[in-house]
């Protein structure tokens, strides 16, 4: 597996080996051992999975505050996405910053997003189809979010002139200048 950082080195860009011949590929998507030798000890609990089925629909900005924060390993079985995640650890050097990646079944390619992070995608291609490992469950008391278009963040998604589709949730969240110091450190 070949694993690099994004200009936040918290968030990496996992590409797992596929090996192919005529019947199709095999690949290993998540090996435990492999993690642990890169520095990577996270005990994932639960596996995601949605479906998307226009172009712009945008998710997020998620996250779930302690003590059920997540660490997400997200990749695509099918499409593509633009996967941001945006660091809002107090103290950080990078609080406030995003930095974001296309994710696609093509590339095979994965993000692994940390605690302290909030995390979002907006789909590419129609019926795009994403599954995320979480270290922790779903706790809806836990579960919060920022505002996806916050200016001061200026997430530079890829929308093309178009309107993300959101969820009713994903149009409440609050600014970055009003989360509490949920994280920091």
């Amino acid at each position: 597996m070949q694993i690099e950082s994004l200009a936040i080195s918290a968030v990496k860009i996992l590409t797992p080996k596929r090996f192919g011949d005529a019947r199709g590929f095999f690949s290993e998507t998540y090996n435990k051992a492999q993690f642990v030798e890169n520095g990577l000890d996270l005990d994932f609990i639960q596996d995601n999975h949605s479906m998307s089925q226009p172009v712009g629909v945008l998710r997020g900005l998620h996250f779930q505050t302690p003590p059920f924060a997540q660490d997400k390993l997200v990749r695509v079985v099918k499409g593509r996405i633009f996967d941001v995640a945006v660091d809002i650890r107090h103290g950080s050097p990078s609080f406030g910053q995003w930095v974001g990646a296309e994710i696609s079944a093509e590339a095979w390619n994965q993000i692994l997003v940390p605690v302290g992070f909030a995390h979002g995608f907006v789909t590419l291609e129609p019926d795009t189809e994403v599954i995320y490992k979480v270290t922790a469950p779903y706790a809806p008391e836990h579960d919060k979010g920022l505002a996806w278009d916050d200016p001061a963040v200026g997430v530079d998604w890829p929308l093309n002139g178009v309107s993300p589709t959101l969820s009713d949730k994903d149009t409440k969240h609050p600014l970055l200048a009003d989360l509490p110091a949920y994280f920091s450190v």
